[in-house]
């Protein structure tokens, strides 16, 4: 999850003077001066992948939904069925415009039939929190929570090792969280902990406090380090989430891309009878959308770039939605919306136009490096 949206206030995260002392490089990131990088995109995107790295994403925004039947009322609204999960269980969810396109792409926490906890992206959290407020009755409060909590991400082969070396108790099954204890320099602090994350590895998002962000992140990045792991920032962040084809907002999801375009139907409740824009998708979905998403992989030197149309015999038939260079593959991939008039399909050719130069690439179903998620 994430966005480009750059409102122009750019606010600071929990810890920026920790990030200053490590060397981090910042940039603007959906409103927040946020690390992009500390020893460098291929090193720490290669940590994760081997080892373990920390990423500090604080700059995700955290809502709470509460009051007698809020999941009711939660899935009444999200895509996703929260029938599905249970209380100690999160799920991946989409907050629709009631046209079909998305909001936001958020995850949920199920801490209770009264209470459900939200973690959108940053630029939206105050859009995600208004489309509530506006359906919500009377014993229902909505309340933006994004400066309450901070949020690290410990992902990587290594990341359960880390907490191990913690002391501190973990979620065995894949997007489930426990409440833990996490001993820190002053004593102890309880963190939520959710199996979860946006690298493709095995992986951990920590969710402590906003005040206790500092001992927290200190405590983690030390086993990291010992591990042989390092911080890592956005741009990694980037590389691998695009290796693993996820989607981000602003990107492959936005107001005018459907979770059908995208690919995310599996994080719609088709069956619910109820919810933000359900009669828009599932009109789409049986008609059958106008354009869909696909990987693209580079058959020779080039870095697609978003924005880059994509042509085939010369028409254009489509746009790169993020491109990259892929550090573990040594070449270009991308994200791309192609036209369904189009007749493409995975094995096909295509080219992308890079600064006026053409590059081949092959169409390819993502992810584009081995999932370990699970």
């Amino acid at each position: 999850m994430g966005s480009d949206d750059q409102p122009e206030l750019v606010q600071e995260g929990p810890i920026p003077q920790i990030h200053e002392s490590l060397g981090a490089k910042f940039a603007p990131f959906g409103g927040w001066r946020m690390p992009l990088s500390y020893s460098g995109v291929v090193s720490e995107h290669t940590s994760v992948r081997e080892r373990v790295g920390v990423f500090d994403v604080s700059h995700l925004g955290k809502a709470l939904v509460a009051g007698p039947g809020a999941v009711d009322f939660v899935n009444r609204s999200l895509s996703n069925d929260l029938g599905r999960i249970r209380p100690g269980k999160a799920q991946y969810t989409l907050c629709l415009a009631p046209d079909g396109g998305v909001i936001d792409d958020l995850i949920a926490y199920y801490v209770s039939d009264e209470e459900i906890f939200l973690v959108p992206n940053a630029a939206n959290t105050a859009s995600v929190v208004t489309a509530l407020e506006a359906v919500a009755p009377p014993e229902i409060r909505v309340t933006n929570q994004h400066r309450d909590y901070a949020v690290f991400a410990v992902q990587g082969p290594k990341s359960q090792e880390v907490l191990e070396r913690l002391g501190i108790s973990y979620p065995e099954e894949y997007m489930a969280y426990v409440d833990a204890e996490v001993p820190v320099e002053s004593g102890s602090v309880v963190v939520r902990i959710c199996r979860t994350g946006y690298t493709g590895e095995h992986g951990y998002e920590l969710i402590p406090t906003w005040s206790d962000a500092p001992e927290v992140f200190s405590a983690v990045l030390e086993q990291v380090k010992a591990l042989g792991g390092e911080p890592a920032g956005l741009g990694a962040r980037d590389t691998l989430r695009t290796e693993m084809g996820y989607a981000l907002h602003g990107h492959e999801l936005a107001l005018d891309i459907s979770p059908v375009q995208a690919g995310v139907e599996w994080a719609v409740g088709w069956k619910k009878p109820e919810f933000f824009g359900r009669e828009a998708v599932v009109a789409e979905k049986e008609q059958g959308p106008e354009r869909k998403l696909f990987g693209l992989k580079a058959v020779e030197k080039g870095i697609p770039r978003r924005g880059n149309a994509v042509r085939r015999g010369g028409e254009a038939i489509g746009e790169v939605t993020s491109g990259t260079f892929s550090p573990t593959l040594k070449t270009g991939v991308a994200l791309a919306l192609l036209d369904s008039t189009s007749g493409v399909a995975v094995g096909d050719e295509v080219s992308i136009d890079v600064r006026g130069r053409e590059l081949h690439c092959e169409i390819v179903n993502p992810p584009f490096v081995e999932a370990h998620v699970r």
